[in-house]
Protein backbone atom coordinates (compact mmCIF):
# COMPACT_ATOMS: atom_id res chain seq x y z
CA UNK A 1 0.00 0.00 0.00
CA UNK A 2 1.90 2.71 -0.97
CA UNK A 3 -0.11 5.38 1.04
CA UNK A 4 0.37 3.13 4.22
CA UNK A 5 3.89 3.62 3.08
CA UNK A 6 4.51 7.43 2.82
CA UNK A 7 2.64 7.32 6.34
CA UNK A 8 4.96 5.43 8.32
CA UNK A 9 8.19 6.76 6.47
CA UNK A 10 9.53 7.95 9.47
CA UNK A 11 9.42 4.89 11.79
CA UNK A 12 10.71 2.41 9.01
CA UNK A 13 13.46 5.14 8.17
CA UNK A 14 14.28 4.89 12.27
CA UNK A 15 14.01 1.03 12.06
CA UNK A 16 16.03 0.81 9.27
CA UNK A 17 18.55 2.30 11.01
CA UNK A 18 18.88 0.26 13.98
CA UNK A 19 19.16 -2.80 11.99
CA UNK A 20 22.14 -1.19 9.57
CA UNK A 21 23.63 0.20 12.84
CA UNK A 22 22.73 -2.03 16.04
CA UNK A 23 26.43 -1.01 17.42
CA UNK A 24 25.13 2.81 17.03
CA UNK A 25 21.21 2.86 17.89
CA UNK A 26 19.78 5.29 20.05
CA UNK A 27 17.90 3.59 22.82
CA UNK A 28 15.43 6.24 23.30
CA UNK A 29 14.27 6.34 19.45
CA UNK A 30 14.97 2.76 18.55
CA UNK A 31 12.63 1.83 21.75
CA UNK A 32 10.05 4.21 20.38
CA UNK A 33 10.08 3.04 16.91
CA UNK A 34 9.48 -0.48 18.08
CA UNK A 35 6.64 0.53 20.33
CA UNK A 36 5.06 2.19 17.97
CA UNK A 37 5.37 -0.15 15.23
CA UNK A 38 3.41 -3.32 17.93
CA UNK A 39 0.93 -0.86 17.89
CA UNK A 40 -0.01 -0.89 14.51
CA UNK A 41 -0.29 -3.84 12.09
CA UNK A 42 2.83 -3.95 10.43
CA UNK A 43 2.88 -3.36 6.60
CA UNK A 44 3.20 -6.35 4.00
CA UNK A 45 6.51 -5.29 3.06
CA UNK A 46 10.14 -6.94 3.00
CA UNK A 47 11.88 -6.64 6.40
CA UNK A 48 14.78 -6.00 4.51
CA UNK A 49 14.88 -4.00 0.98
CA UNK A 50 18.08 -2.57 0.29
CA UNK A 51 16.59 -1.15 -2.56
CA UNK A 52 14.35 1.21 -0.42
CA UNK A 53 16.94 2.72 1.99
CA UNK A 54 19.39 3.29 -1.19
CA UNK A 55 16.55 5.30 -2.40
CA UNK A 56 15.91 7.15 1.21
CA UNK A 57 19.56 7.77 1.99
CA UNK A 58 19.84 10.69 -0.93
CA UNK A 59 16.81 12.27 0.59
CA UNK A 60 17.91 12.03 3.88
CA UNK A 61 21.10 13.75 2.77
CA UNK A 62 19.75 16.43 1.02
CA UNK A 63 17.31 18.01 3.51
CA UNK A 64 20.63 17.62 6.04
CA UNK A 65 22.36 19.87 3.02
CA UNK A 66 18.74 22.21 3.03
CA UNK A 67 18.96 22.48 6.60
CA UNK A 68 22.55 23.78 6.58
CA UNK A 69 22.31 26.64 4.24
CA UNK A 70 19.24 27.87 5.63
CA UNK A 71 21.00 28.00 8.95
CA UNK A 72 24.25 29.67 7.01
CA UNK A 73 21.24 32.04 6.33
CA UNK A 74 20.30 33.10 9.42
CA UNK A 75 23.67 32.76 11.60
CA UNK A 76 26.47 34.12 8.61
CA UNK A 77 28.44 30.51 9.58
CA UNK A 78 28.26 28.23 6.24
CA UNK A 79 29.37 25.00 7.10
CA UNK A 80 29.38 22.11 4.53
CA UNK A 81 32.13 20.00 5.54
CA UNK A 82 32.49 16.47 4.40
CA UNK A 83 29.55 15.87 2.35
CA UNK A 84 31.24 14.97 -1.13
CA UNK A 85 29.99 17.59 -2.98
CA UNK A 86 31.66 18.53 -6.40
CA UNK A 87 29.13 21.50 -7.09
CA UNK A 88 28.55 24.68 -4.72
CA UNK A 89 24.89 24.07 -3.46
CA UNK A 90 24.04 27.50 -2.47
CA UNK A 91 23.06 29.11 -5.75
CA UNK A 92 19.59 29.48 -4.81
CA UNK A 93 20.13 30.54 -0.80
CA UNK A 94 21.36 34.40 0.11
CA UNK A 95 24.54 33.72 1.51
CA UNK A 96 26.24 37.20 0.75
CA UNK A 97 26.63 37.96 4.45
CA UNK A 98 28.65 34.92 5.80
CA UNK A 99 31.87 35.29 7.47
CA UNK A 100 32.35 32.03 7.86
CA UNK A 101 33.01 28.84 5.37
CA UNK A 102 33.91 25.76 5.98
CA UNK A 103 34.08 23.32 2.29
CA UNK A 104 36.38 21.37 3.79
CA UNK A 105 36.85 17.49 2.61
CA UNK A 106 34.67 17.76 -0.63
CA UNK A 107 35.66 17.23 -4.09
CA UNK A 108 35.54 20.65 -5.47
CA UNK A 109 37.84 21.28 -8.50
CA UNK A 110 38.13 25.11 -7.91
CA UNK A 111 36.85 27.51 -5.27
CA UNK A 112 33.24 28.25 -5.96
CA UNK A 113 32.94 31.75 -7.48
CA UNK A 114 30.14 32.26 -5.35
CA UNK A 115 32.35 31.89 -2.31
CA UNK A 116 34.36 34.87 -3.76
CA UNK A 117 31.34 37.23 -3.80
CA UNK A 118 31.43 36.88 0.25
CA UNK A 119 32.35 40.43 1.17
CA UNK A 120 32.05 40.49 4.69
CA UNK A 121 34.14 36.72 4.56
CA UNK A 122 36.78 36.13 7.43
CA UNK A 123 37.16 32.67 7.64
CA UNK A 124 37.44 30.31 4.83
CA UNK A 125 38.24 26.69 5.67
CA UNK A 126 39.22 24.59 1.80
CA UNK A 127 41.07 21.39 3.16
CA UNK A 128 40.95 18.35 1.55
CA UNK A 129 39.68 19.34 -1.50
CA UNK A 130 40.52 18.97 -5.70
CA UNK A 131 41.32 22.48 -5.92
CA UNK A 132 44.37 23.14 -8.22
CA UNK A 133 44.29 26.83 -8.58
CA UNK A 134 43.58 30.07 -6.65
CA UNK A 135 40.91 32.54 -8.33
CA UNK A 136 41.88 36.36 -9.06
CA UNK A 137 38.30 36.46 -7.77
CA UNK A 138 39.82 35.60 -4.28
CA UNK A 139 40.60 39.38 -4.26
CA UNK A 140 37.21 40.58 -3.74
CA UNK A 141 37.58 38.93 0.18
CA UNK A 142 39.07 41.98 1.36
CA UNK A 143 38.16 41.05 5.31
CA UNK A 144 39.92 37.43 4.74
CA UNK A 145 42.01 36.67 7.75
CA UNK A 146 42.20 32.72 8.01
CA UNK A 147 42.28 30.86 4.89
CA UNK A 148 43.18 26.79 4.91
CA UNK A 149 43.76 25.19 1.55
CA UNK A 150 46.31 22.49 2.87
CA UNK A 151 45.66 18.86 1.42
CA UNK A 152 44.75 20.05 -2.06
CA UNK A 153 46.62 20.07 -5.95
CA UNK A 154 48.06 23.49 -5.95
CA UNK A 155 51.47 24.41 -8.09
CA UNK A 156 51.83 27.85 -7.19
CA UNK A 157 50.44 30.45 -5.18
CA UNK A 158 49.51 33.70 -7.09
CA UNK A 159 50.79 37.29 -6.50
CA UNK A 160 47.76 38.26 -5.84
CA UNK A 161 46.69 36.47 -3.06
CA UNK A 162 49.65 38.57 -0.84
CA UNK A 163 46.52 41.20 -1.28
CA UNK A 164 44.65 40.29 1.49
CA UNK A 165 44.99 41.13 5.12
CA UNK A 166 45.76 37.55 5.94
CA UNK A 167 47.13 36.45 9.25
CA UNK A 168 46.77 32.69 8.86
CA UNK A 169 47.72 30.88 5.99
CA UNK A 170 47.65 27.32 5.70
CA UNK A 171 48.87 25.65 2.17
CA UNK A 172 51.07 22.44 3.81
CA UNK A 173 50.28 19.28 1.63
CA UNK A 174 50.15 20.43 -1.56
CA UNK A 175 52.74 20.94 -4.80
CA UNK A 176 54.44 23.76 -4.46
CA UNK A 177 58.03 24.12 -5.72
CA UNK A 178 58.40 27.98 -4.87
CA UNK A 179 57.10 31.12 -2.76
CA UNK A 180 56.65 34.05 -4.50
CA UNK A 181 58.37 37.13 -3.21
CA UNK A 182 55.20 38.85 -2.84
CA UNK A 183 54.26 37.04 0.15
CA UNK A 184 56.65 39.99 1.42
CA UNK A 185 53.20 42.55 1.00
CA UNK A 186 51.46 40.54 3.59
CA UNK A 187 52.39 42.54 6.30
CA UNK A 188 49.59 41.21 8.54
CA UNK A 189 50.63 37.72 8.41
CA UNK A 190 51.37 35.82 12.04
CA UNK A 191 50.67 32.27 11.42
CA UNK A 192 52.35 30.44 7.73
CA UNK A 193 52.33 26.58 6.91
CA UNK A 194 53.88 25.49 3.79
CA UNK A 195 54.33 22.15 5.06
CA UNK A 196 54.91 18.91 3.13
CA UNK A 197 55.08 20.83 -0.34
CA UNK A 198 58.34 20.64 -3.05
CA UNK A 199 59.93 24.04 -1.94
CA UNK A 200 63.75 24.56 -2.74
CA UNK A 201 64.20 27.78 -2.01
CA UNK A 202 62.83 30.55 0.69
CA UNK A 203 62.41 34.08 -0.75
CA UNK A 204 64.54 36.59 1.10
CA UNK A 205 61.24 39.30 1.14
CA UNK A 206 60.17 36.91 4.00
CA UNK A 207 61.86 38.79 6.17
CA UNK A 208 59.51 41.97 5.80
CA UNK A 209 56.78 40.03 7.60
CA UNK A 210 57.86 41.88 11.03
CA UNK A 211 54.44 40.23 12.41
CA UNK A 212 55.40 35.96 11.92
CA UNK A 213 55.11 34.57 15.11
CA UNK A 214 54.85 31.06 13.90
CA UNK A 215 56.53 29.11 10.58
CA UNK A 216 56.31 25.69 9.34
CA UNK A 217 58.27 24.99 6.74
CA UNK A 218 58.55 21.10 7.28
CA UNK A 219 59.14 18.57 4.97
CA UNK A 220 60.29 20.11 2.20
CA UNK A 221 63.29 20.02 -0.39
CA UNK A 222 65.14 22.94 1.73
CA UNK A 223 68.99 23.03 1.74
CA UNK A 224 69.78 26.43 2.97
CA UNK A 225 67.84 28.99 5.80
CA UNK A 226 67.87 32.45 4.56
CA UNK A 227 69.36 34.65 6.84
CA UNK A 228 66.48 37.36 6.50
CA UNK A 229 64.32 35.12 9.03
CA UNK A 230 67.03 36.21 11.79
CA UNK A 231 64.91 39.63 12.35
CA UNK A 232 61.76 37.95 12.42
CA UNK A 233 59.65 37.73 15.82
CA UNK A 234 58.93 34.01 15.32
CA UNK A 235 57.92 32.15 18.38
CA UNK A 236 57.69 28.53 16.67
CA UNK A 237 60.39 26.82 14.32
CA UNK A 238 60.01 23.85 12.45
CA UNK A 239 62.14 23.32 9.85
CA UNK A 240 62.37 19.35 10.47
CA UNK A 241 62.60 16.85 7.43
CA UNK A 242 64.74 18.78 4.63
CA UNK A 243 68.37 18.78 3.69
CA UNK A 244 69.73 21.75 5.60
CA UNK A 245 73.07 21.27 7.48
CA UNK A 246 73.71 24.78 8.49
CA UNK A 247 71.82 26.90 11.21
CA UNK A 248 73.19 30.56 10.09
CA UNK A 249 75.12 32.15 13.07
CA UNK A 250 72.09 35.15 12.78
CA UNK A 251 69.98 32.76 13.64
CA UNK A 252 71.17 33.73 17.44
CA UNK A 253 69.03 36.87 17.00
CA UNK A 254 65.75 35.23 17.54
CA UNK A 255 65.54 36.17 20.91
CA UNK A 256 61.52 35.37 21.32
CA UNK A 257 62.24 31.96 20.17
CA UNK A 258 60.53 29.48 22.03
CA UNK A 259 60.12 26.32 20.33
CA UNK A 260 62.89 25.41 17.74
CA UNK A 261 62.36 21.40 15.68
CA UNK A 262 65.21 20.87 12.73
CA UNK A 263 65.03 16.86 13.51
CA UNK A 264 66.08 14.77 10.39
CA UNK A 265 67.96 17.07 9.05
CA UNK A 266 72.34 16.22 7.97
CA UNK A 267 72.82 18.92 10.56
CA UNK A 268 76.57 19.98 10.81
CA UNK A 269 76.86 23.43 12.62
CA UNK A 270 75.91 23.04 14.87
CA UNK A 271 76.82 19.20 15.22
CA UNK A 272 73.67 17.05 16.01
CA UNK A 273 75.02 16.10 19.40
CA UNK A 274 74.70 20.25 20.11
CA UNK A 275 71.33 20.22 18.26
CA UNK A 276 70.25 17.03 20.82
CA UNK A 277 70.62 18.82 24.00
CA UNK A 278 68.02 21.80 22.62
CA UNK A 279 67.42 25.44 22.20
CA UNK A 280 70.25 26.80 25.03
CA UNK A 281 73.19 24.79 23.71
CA UNK A 282 71.98 25.80 19.84
CA UNK A 283 72.23 29.27 20.42
CA UNK A 284 75.24 29.11 22.68
CA UNK A 285 77.18 27.34 19.44
CA UNK A 286 75.42 30.15 17.55
CA UNK A 287 77.25 33.53 19.30
CA UNK A 288 80.29 31.25 19.64
CA UNK A 289 80.25 31.04 15.82
CA UNK A 290 79.51 34.62 15.41
CA UNK A 291 82.47 35.53 17.27
CA UNK A 292 85.16 33.43 15.45
CA UNK A 293 83.64 35.19 11.82
CA UNK A 294 84.14 38.54 13.84
CA UNK A 295 87.51 37.46 14.63
CA UNK A 296 86.73 38.52 17.83
CA UNK A 297 86.92 35.60 20.20
CA UNK A 298 86.08 37.71 23.26
CA UNK A 299 83.01 39.60 22.08
CA UNK A 300 80.15 39.45 24.09
CA UNK A 301 77.06 39.94 22.29
CA UNK A 302 74.69 41.60 25.27
CA UNK A 303 71.69 42.23 22.79
CA UNK A 304 71.61 38.73 21.26
CA UNK A 305 71.57 37.26 25.35
CA UNK A 306 68.69 39.17 26.41
CA UNK A 307 70.40 42.38 27.00
CA UNK A 308 67.09 43.83 28.05
CA UNK A 309 66.28 40.97 30.81
CA UNK A 310 69.60 42.93 32.87
CA UNK A 311 69.37 45.61 35.37
CA UNK A 312 71.29 48.41 33.12
CA UNK A 313 73.70 49.23 35.69
CA UNK A 314 74.47 45.79 36.05
CA UNK A 315 75.25 45.45 32.15
CA UNK A 316 77.29 48.83 32.37
CA UNK A 317 79.33 47.28 34.97
CA UNK A 318 80.06 43.89 33.59
CA UNK A 319 80.97 45.90 30.09
CA UNK A 320 82.93 48.24 31.29
CA UNK A 321 85.19 45.87 33.38
CA UNK A 322 85.81 44.19 30.04
CA UNK A 323 86.20 46.64 28.34
CA UNK A 324 89.57 48.04 30.63
CA UNK A 325 90.77 44.60 31.13
CA UNK A 326 91.40 44.00 27.07
CA UNK A 327 93.14 47.36 27.14
CA UNK A 328 95.24 47.75 29.89
CA UNK A 329 98.02 44.77 30.60
CA UNK A 330 97.45 42.61 33.83
CA UNK A 331 99.57 43.04 37.00
CA UNK A 332 99.37 41.54 40.38
CA UNK A 333 97.21 42.54 42.95
CA UNK A 334 100.48 43.66 44.60
CA UNK A 335 101.61 45.73 42.05
CA UNK A 336 100.64 49.13 41.23
CA UNK A 337 99.11 50.43 38.17
CA UNK A 338 100.59 52.63 35.56
CA UNK A 339 98.71 55.50 33.44
CA UNK A 340 96.62 54.14 30.94
CA UNK A 341 94.14 55.01 29.10
CA UNK A 342 90.42 54.25 30.07
CA UNK A 343 87.36 52.57 27.51
CA UNK A 344 86.98 55.76 26.09
CA UNK A 345 90.51 56.00 24.89
CA UNK A 346 91.07 58.98 26.46
CA UNK A 347 94.93 59.44 28.94
CA UNK A 348 93.74 59.59 32.84
CA UNK A 349 96.34 61.10 34.93
CA UNK A 350 94.76 59.61 37.75
CA UNK A 351 94.06 56.12 36.89
CA UNK A 352 95.98 53.86 39.72
CA UNK A 353 95.35 51.32 41.87
CA UNK A 354 91.80 52.73 42.46
CA UNK A 355 90.75 51.72 39.03
CA UNK A 356 92.92 48.59 39.65
CA UNK A 357 90.30 47.68 42.83
CA UNK A 358 87.06 48.58 40.59
CA UNK A 359 87.64 46.28 38.01
CA UNK A 360 87.99 43.47 40.44
CA UNK A 361 85.27 44.31 42.69
CA UNK A 362 82.82 43.65 40.06
CA UNK A 363 83.02 40.01 40.96
CA UNK A 364 84.61 39.25 44.39
CA UNK A 365 84.24 35.55 44.41
CA UNK A 366 86.88 35.65 41.60
CA UNK A 367 90.18 38.17 42.97
CA UNK A 368 91.90 35.13 43.10
CA UNK A 369 91.33 33.90 39.93
CA UNK A 370 92.74 37.16 38.35
CA UNK A 371 96.05 37.00 40.10
CA UNK A 372 96.37 32.69 39.83
CA UNK A 373 96.06 32.27 36.32
CA UNK A 374 96.01 33.22 32.65
CA UNK A 375 94.04 37.21 32.27
CA UNK A 376 92.47 36.30 28.78
CA UNK A 377 91.66 32.60 29.87
CA UNK A 378 89.98 34.65 33.01
CA UNK A 379 88.09 36.85 31.18
CA UNK A 380 86.63 33.70 28.87
CA UNK A 381 85.29 32.16 31.68
CA UNK A 382 83.62 35.23 32.84
CA UNK A 383 82.23 36.16 29.90
CA UNK A 384 80.95 32.38 29.70
CA UNK A 385 79.40 32.65 32.87
CA UNK A 386 77.92 36.09 32.27
CA UNK A 387 76.55 34.64 29.01
CA UNK A 388 74.83 31.70 30.81
CA UNK A 389 73.59 33.60 33.66
CA UNK A 390 71.87 36.42 30.89
CA UNK A 391 70.24 33.22 29.48
CA UNK A 392 69.27 32.15 32.60
CA UNK A 393 67.42 35.25 33.05
CA UNK A 394 66.08 35.99 29.89
CA UNK A 395 63.74 32.47 30.47
CA UNK A 396 62.73 34.01 34.19
CA UNK A 397 61.25 36.64 32.42
CA UNK A 398 59.80 34.40 30.01
CA UNK A 399 58.19 32.17 32.24
CA UNK A 400 57.00 34.83 34.16
CA UNK A 401 55.23 36.85 30.86
CA UNK A 402 53.95 33.61 29.58
CA UNK A 403 51.96 32.29 32.55
CA UNK A 404 50.36 35.23 34.02
CA UNK A 405 50.18 37.21 30.36
CA UNK A 406 51.77 40.22 31.84
CA UNK A 407 54.75 42.66 30.63
CA UNK A 408 57.23 43.32 32.68
CA UNK A 409 59.32 46.50 32.42
CA UNK A 410 62.82 46.20 31.70
CA UNK A 411 64.85 45.52 34.91
CA UNK A 412 63.23 42.05 36.06
CA UNK A 413 65.05 42.81 39.42
CA UNK A 414 63.31 46.01 40.63
CA UNK A 415 59.85 44.02 39.54
CA UNK A 416 60.21 41.28 41.03
CA UNK A 417 61.50 43.13 44.81
CA UNK A 418 58.43 43.78 46.24
CA UNK A 419 57.05 39.91 45.65
CA UNK A 420 53.73 40.80 44.24
CA UNK A 421 54.57 39.03 41.11
CA UNK A 422 56.05 36.16 42.50
CA UNK A 423 53.19 36.02 44.85
CA UNK A 424 50.65 35.53 41.98
CA UNK A 425 52.38 33.23 40.13
CA UNK A 426 52.61 30.94 43.23
CA UNK A 427 48.59 31.31 42.99
CA UNK A 428 48.28 30.90 39.52
CA UNK A 429 49.96 27.60 40.29
CA UNK A 430 47.67 26.62 43.12
CA UNK A 431 45.24 28.94 44.28
CA UNK A 432 44.77 30.30 47.37
CA UNK A 433 48.52 29.22 48.03
CA UNK A 434 49.18 32.86 49.13
CA UNK A 435 46.64 34.08 51.26
CA UNK A 436 47.23 37.79 51.30
CA UNK A 437 49.31 39.77 49.16
CA UNK A 438 50.72 43.52 49.71
CA UNK A 439 50.06 45.45 46.53
CA UNK A 440 50.75 49.05 45.34
CA UNK A 441 47.77 51.41 45.46
CA UNK A 442 47.91 54.87 44.16
CA UNK A 443 47.99 56.68 46.99
CA UNK A 444 50.89 54.61 47.98
CA UNK A 445 52.42 53.11 45.16
CA UNK A 446 55.78 51.88 46.83
CA UNK A 447 55.50 49.16 49.26
CA UNK A 448 57.54 49.56 52.38
CA UNK A 449 60.70 47.26 52.98
CA UNK A 450 58.74 45.16 55.95
CA UNK A 451 55.85 44.33 53.55
CA UNK A 452 58.04 43.33 50.70
CA UNK A 453 59.68 41.22 53.32
CA UNK A 454 56.27 39.52 54.00
CA UNK A 455 55.47 39.21 50.32
CA UNK A 456 58.71 37.19 49.76
CA UNK A 457 58.51 35.16 52.69
CA UNK A 458 54.86 34.26 51.82
CA UNK A 459 55.88 33.49 48.18
CA UNK A 460 58.48 30.59 49.50
CA UNK A 461 56.59 29.28 52.24
CA UNK A 462 54.22 28.75 49.55
CA UNK A 463 57.11 27.40 46.96
CA UNK A 464 57.81 25.13 50.27
CA UNK A 465 54.50 23.20 50.40
CA UNK A 466 53.57 22.84 46.82
CA UNK A 467 56.58 20.65 46.80
CA UNK A 468 59.75 22.53 45.61
CA UNK A 469 63.26 21.32 47.12
CA UNK A 470 65.38 22.58 49.33
CA UNK A 471 68.02 23.16 47.04
CA UNK A 472 66.06 24.99 44.47
CA UNK A 473 64.15 27.59 46.97
CA UNK A 474 65.91 31.17 46.77
CA UNK A 475 66.72 33.17 49.89
CA UNK A 476 65.11 36.52 50.29
CA UNK A 477 67.94 38.53 49.92
CA UNK A 478 68.01 37.52 46.71
CA UNK A 479 64.65 39.10 45.57
CA UNK A 480 64.76 41.86 47.73
CA UNK A 481 68.31 42.64 47.11
CA UNK A 482 68.41 41.58 43.50
CA UNK A 483 71.16 39.76 43.78
CA UNK A 484 70.10 36.59 42.71
CA UNK A 485 68.05 36.52 39.83
CA UNK A 486 69.12 33.32 38.16
CA UNK A 487 68.64 31.53 41.73
CA UNK A 488 65.12 33.28 41.70
CA UNK A 489 64.86 31.81 38.08
CA UNK A 490 65.52 28.02 39.85
CA UNK A 491 62.77 28.10 41.81
CA UNK A 492 60.11 29.62 39.49
CA UNK A 493 61.29 27.02 37.01
CA UNK A 494 60.94 24.49 39.89
CA UNK A 495 57.89 25.41 40.55
CA UNK A 496 56.47 25.37 37.12
CA UNK A 497 57.87 22.02 37.01
CA UNK A 498 55.89 20.52 39.31
CA UNK A 499 53.25 18.07 38.38
CA UNK A 500 49.41 19.63 38.37
CA UNK A 501 47.14 19.16 41.00
CA UNK A 502 44.64 16.63 41.26
CA UNK A 503 41.54 17.55 41.71
CA UNK A 504 39.89 17.10 45.33
CA UNK A 505 36.92 14.54 45.56
CA UNK A 506 34.86 17.63 45.97
CA UNK A 507 35.75 18.76 42.74
CA UNK A 508 34.59 15.56 40.95
CA UNK A 509 31.68 14.91 42.90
Amino acid sequence: NPGLCVQRLPCCMALNATACHPLKKDHQGGAGAVAALQGQPYPSVPHWNPGALQHQQPLHTARSLERALEDAVCSGILNISGRKLRDYPGLSYDLTDTTQADLSKNRFGEIPPEVCMFAPLESLNLYHNCIKMIPEAIVNLQMLTYLNISRNQLSVLPKFLFNLPLRVLVVSNNKLVSVPDEIGKAKDLMELDISCNEIQVLPAQMGKLLALRELNIRRNCLQVLPDELSDLPLIRLDFSCNKITEIPPSYRKLSQLQHIVLDNNPMQSPPAQICLKGKIHIFKYLNMQACRLDKKPDSLDLPTLGKRCLPQQLTDRYTHAITVLRQQPFHPPTQQLTKTESYTGAKCSNFHLENHRSIHSFSRSSRQEFGSTDPSFTMRRKMEHLREEMEQIRLLRQNLESRLKVLLPEDVGAALMDGVVLCHLANHIRPRSVASIHVPSPAVPKLSMAKCRRNVENFLEACKKLGVPQDKLCLPHHILEERGLVKVGVTVQALLDLPSSKPTQLSTL
